[in-house]
């Protein structure tokens, strides 16, 4: 997979890191906590920000970009930060319970679509975002709840066709059965553009049973 890097960039009257010549802005940098636990996707600019702040205690991965800064009086050199894929941040994350197996992430469509692939769980055909909804397995109308293990990315065809019953009343069966992604799978959720070194290092914190480690395994993309 190709790397791109701001190479010719600068700080404006602001402080803030800018690139003149912008090419993949859009890819992430994988932040973490100094253990190595994941935690969040964050911007070129957020990643910078954090370096030059001291904040970043080791890198992880290939460089994404390098970013000018201004040129020292005294030495007559320009500053460079270079930003990896992977950054350590120092301190450990505020909060542990992500990392607890009772953790459970916040639940969205987005998410939702994405962990089921863009499938529909019930006719299997796979459909945009936009002819997609989020289904209740044990509807709300019957005492069901809005949480990850009872809820399937749908078509709105089938979504309407089942409509307040179980699968078996309204006589449809589900092709997968849900589950809830630990935080380090939902982390996986939200990237976009993910490379293979951020996306092996994410793989090392996937439950050794878990879907997402044996969809990856078996080359299965990442849709975005």
């Amino acid at each position: 997979m190709a790397y791109r890097s701001f190479d010719n960039a600068g700080f404006d009257k602001s402080g803030r890191p800018f690139a003149k010549e912008i090419m993949n802005f859009q890819q992430q940098v994988l932040r973490t906590d100094i253990s190595g636990m994941p935690l969040e996707w964050v911007g070129y600019q957020e990643a910078v920000k954090l370096i030059t702040l001291d904040q970043v205690s080791y890198s992880l991965g290939k460089t994404l970009y390098e970013v000018h800064g201004g040129i020292n009086a005294i030495s007559g050199l320009q500053s460079v930060v270079s930003v990896n894929a992977i950054i350590a941040t120092q301190g450990q994350h505020p909060h542990k319970h992500l990392f607890a197996s009772s953790y459970v992430p916040p639940l969205s469509n987005q998410s939702l679509f994405r962990r089921d692939q863009n499938l529909c769980l019930y006719c299997g055909l796979q459909f945009p975002n936009s002819m997609l909804s989020r289904d209740h397995v044990h509807p709300l109308s019957q005492g069901g709840q809005d949480l990850w293990v009872n809820v399937v990315t749908a078509c709105k065809r089938c979504n309407n066709h089942k409509a307040d019953r179980t699968p078996e009343e309204a006589g449809m069966q589900l092709i997968a059965i849900p589950f809830c992604p630990t935080h380090a799978e939902y982390v996986y959720l939200q990237g976009r553009q993910i490379l293979n070194d951020q996306m092996d290092f994410l793989l090392a914190h996937f439950p050794r049973n878990s879907v997402l480690r044996q969809r990856v395994e078996q080359g299965e993309p990442l849709l975005v």
